[in-house]
C-alpha cells in the first residue's frame, strides 16, 4: 500500500501528469459519452414514435436501421443522398486537384506574372466561409425556372442558364472544389516549391518534352501529397452542409447532411442518428487511410542535400495571356463574390439590376419602409442582427479562449509526457473531434443535451461546449508543434535552481513561444466566426448567431438580407484573419508564392 502510494504521489508530482489526467476525464465526457449517447439514441423508441410503434419510450429498436437500410423508401431516405454525396465529392476532389495543383504549378515552375498577389488572393476562397461561392454562384447564375427571378448573368445576356449548370450537383461540386482548391494548392505547393529539380533538370537535358517531364517525373514525385489532398478534401465535402443546402434545395437535390438536417428537424430523430453513426464512421475510415497512406511511404524523398536550384519553365508569348487568364480566374473566386454580395443587399426588387432599382433601405431603412421581409428594419437598424452579432462574437471569444487554453496546456502536456499511454490517449481523444463531420458532431451533442444532461438544451453554453471541443485540434495541434520546437533543457534550468512550475510556463515557456500559441487561440476564433453546421441544430431564436441567422433568412427567400449578412461576416472573418497574420506573423500561403 505505501508503494503504491508512493507511486501515486510520484505521478502526481510532476506537472504535465496531472494536465494528462484531468484532459483524460474531461475530453471522455465531451467526447465519447456523447457519442455512446448518439449510439444509444439510434435503438430506442423516442416519443414522437411510440404510437406509431406502439412500443414504451426508450424501449429497444432496430426500426431506425430497419427503414435507413433496409426499407422500401431507404432509397430517398439513404441510398440516393449517399449516392448524391459521393457524386458531389468526388466532383470536389478533381475540381481542387486540377484547379489547385495547376495553380501550384504555375506559382512555383513557371515564370507567370504576379505571383505574390495571385497566391495572397487565391487563399481567399479558403479563409472565407464555405457557402460564400454557393451563394455568389446562386446569385449570378439562378434562372427563371425556380423561384421565377433571373441571376445577374441572365439579367445582362438574356440567356437563361440550365437548371444543371444553375442548381444541383454540378455547382456544389465545382462551388465545393474552388472552396478546397487553396488546400490542394497550398499541399502540392510546398512539395513542388522543395522539391529536388535535378530530376527535371536531367530530363530537359535529354530534350524530353515538358509533358513527358510532367506525366513521368513531376506526378509522380507529388503523388501522395496529390491523394493525401484527394482524401481530405474527400472528407471535407461528404461532411459539407451549406454548399448543398444553398445550391441543392432549389431542386430538392439531398445529400447525406442535408438529409440529416431534414430528418432531425422533422420526427424521425432516430432515423437521423442512425445517418450520423454512418457518416461518423466513413469520415473516420477516410481520415484513418490517409494516416496509413501517408506513413506507407515515410522515406519518399523530395529533397536532397545536392543542388535543388529550380529552373523555371518560360512561357514564352503565352506569359502574359497566361498571367491575365489567371488574375481573371483568381479575382472571380475571390474578390467577385464579394461585389455579388453587395449589390444583390441593394436591390428593391431581385432580377432587376438597373440603377433605379438601388436602394439602401435593406441597410437603413425602418421597418415601417421595408414592405418586403415581413417589415423587418434594415440589417444596421436591425435589433435581431445586432444581437446575433453579439451572440456571435462573445460564442467565438469563449470558444477560442477555452479551447486555446486547453490546447495550450493539453500540448504542453502531450510532449512532456510523450511515449506514456496516457499522453498517447489523451492525444487521440483531442484529435477525435476532427474525424467528425460538424453536423454529425452536432447529432452527438444534442443527443447528450436532450437526454443525459438536459438543462443544456437550448443554452449557449451547449453552443460553448460544442465549439470548444471541435476546435480543441486546431488549438492542441499548435500548442504541439510550439513544445515540439522547445528544448526541454530550458524548463529543467528553471526547474533546478527551483523556480515553480506557473513561473516556469510564466517567464519562460509562453514567452519564447508565444506566436504558436497566438495562433491557438485566434484560429478557433476565425473558425467559429464563419461556422454553420456545428451550430444550425442547436441554436434558438435567443442565442441564434450571424451564421444561422444568414440561413433563417435565406429560407425565408429573403435574399437582401441573407447576401448582406453574408457580406458582413465575411468582411469580418477577413479583419480577422489579418489581425491573426499581424499577431503571429505568419501567413498561410508563407513559402510557396513567388
Amino acid at each position: 500500500m505505501k508503494q503504491f502510494t508512493y507511486r501515486v504521489k510520484r505521478f502526481f508530482s510532476k506537472p504535465y501528469n496531472i494536465i494528462l489526467s484531468m484532459m483524460l476525464v474531461l475530453l471522455t465526457f465531451l467526447t465519447l459519452v456523447p457519442l455512446l449517447s448518439m449510439v444509444r439514441d439510434s435503438f430506442v423508441v423516442h416519443a414522437a414514435e411510440t404510437m406509431r410503434l406502439k412500443k414504451p419510450l426508450d424501449s429497444f429498436t432496430l426500426n431506425h436501421w430497419f427503414k435507413v437500410l433496409f426499407d422500401a423508401n431507404s432509397i430517398n431516405v439513404f441510398y440516393r443522398p449517399f449516392l448524391n454525396s459521393l457524386i458531389t465529392s468526388l466532383g470536389s476532389c478533381l475540381v481542387s486537384l486540377f484547379f489547385g495543383g495547376f495553380f501550384a504549378w504555375l506559382v512555383t515552375r513557371t515564370n507567370m506574372r504576379w505571383k505574390k498577389l495571385l497566391s495572397a488572393l487565391f487563399i481567399f476562397p479558403y479563409v472565407m466561409p464555405s457557402w460564400t461561392l454557393a451563394l455568389a454562384w446562386y446569385n449570378i447564375f439562378k434562372n427563371t425556372v425556380v423561384g421565377g427571378v433571373p441571376g445577374f448573368f441572365m439579367a445582362m445576356t438574356g440567356i437563361e442558364p440550365a437548371n444543371w449548370f444553375s442548381y444541383g450537383a454540378f455547382p456544389i461540386a465545382v462551388v465545393t472544389g474552388l472552396h478546397y482548391s487553396p488546400f490542394a494548392y497550398i499541399m502540392i505547393g510546398g512539395i513542388l516549391r522543395n522539391m529536388d529539380a535535378n530530376l527535371e533538370e536531367a530530363a530537359m537535358m535529354l530534350h524530353a518534352s515538358q509533358g513527358r517531364i510532367m506525366r513521368k517525373i513531376t506526378i509522380p514525385m507529388v503523388l501522395p501529397a496529390i491523394l493525401s489532398t484527394f482524401l481530405l478534401v474527400f472528407s471535407s465535402a461528404m461532411s459539407s452542409f451549406a454548399v448543398p443546402q444553398f445550391l441543392g434545395l432549389p431542386v430538392r437535390y439531398q445529400v447525406l447532411t442535408t438529409q440529416l438536417y431534414r430528418t432531425l428537424n422533422g420526427v424521425n430523430k432516430g432515423q437521423g442518428y442512425a445517418i450520423a453513426m454512418v457518416m461518423i464512421l466513413l469520415g473516420v475510415a477516410i481520415l484513418a487511410f490517409n494516416q496509413r497512406l501517408t506513413g506507407v511511404r515515410k522515406n519518399y524523398t523530395t529533397v536532397t542535400g545536392k543542388s535543388s536550384n529550380i529552373s523555371l519553365v518560360n512561357l514564352r508569348g503565352a506569359r502574359n495571356l497566361i498571367s491575365v487568364i489567371v488574375l481573371v480566374l483568381v479575382l472571380m473566386v475571390s474578390l467577385v463574390p464579394l461585389f455579388s454580395f453587395a449589390l444583390e443587399s441593394l436591390l428593391l426588387r431581385p432580377g432587376d439590376y438597373s440603377l433605379s432599382n438601388l436602394t439602401l433601405q435593406f441597410w437603413i431603412g425602418t421597418a415601417q419602409q421595408n414592405s418586403i421581409a415581413n417589415s423587418e428594419p434594415g440589417m444596421l437598424r436591425n435589433p435581431t442582427m445586432w444581437r446575433a452579432l453579439w451572440n456571435s462574437l462573445r460564442l467565438s471569444f469563449i470558444c477560442s479562449l477555452t479551447a486555446g487554453t486547453l490546447g495550450f496546456l493539453a500540448g504542453y502536456a502531450i510532449v512532456r509526457g510523450r511515449g506514456t499511454k496516457l499522453a498517447t490517449v489523451v492525444d487521440n481523444l483531442a484529435f477525435f473531434p476532427y474525424l467528425m463531420p460538424s453536423m454529425a458532431f452536432s447529432v452527438i451533442f444534442l443527443s447528450m443535451a436532450s437526454t443525459i444532461v438536459k438543462p443544456l438544451y437550448g443554452t449557449t453554453l451547449l453552443l460553448v461546449l460544442i465549439g470548444m471541443v471541435k476546435y480543441l485540434p486546431f488549438a492542441s495541434r499548435s500548442g504541439i508543434n510550439a513544445m515540439m520546437q522547445l528544448s526541454t533543457q530550458i524548463e529543467e534550468a528553471g526547474e533546478i535552481i527551483g523556480v515553480p512550475w506557473n513561473k516556469r510556463m510564466r517567464k519562460l515557456v509562453i514567452p519564447i513561444q508565444k506566436a504558436s500559441f497566438i495562433s491557438g487561440y485566434l484560429l478557433p476564433f476565425i473558425s467559429c466566426m464563419r461556422e454553420l453546421s456545428l451550430f444550425v441544430l442547436l441554436v434558438t431564436p435567443s442565442n441564434r448567431v450571424l451564421t444561422t441567422l444568414l440561413f433563417y433568412y435565406n429560407e425565408k427567400g429573403w435574399d437582401q438580407y441573407s447576401n448582406g449578412i453574408n457580406l458582413m461576416i465575411v468582411i469580418i472573418v477577413l479583419i480577422i484573419n489579418w489581425i491573426v497574420n499581424k499577431a503571429t506573423g505568419a501567413s498561410i500561403d508563407k513559402g510557396i508564392g513567388g
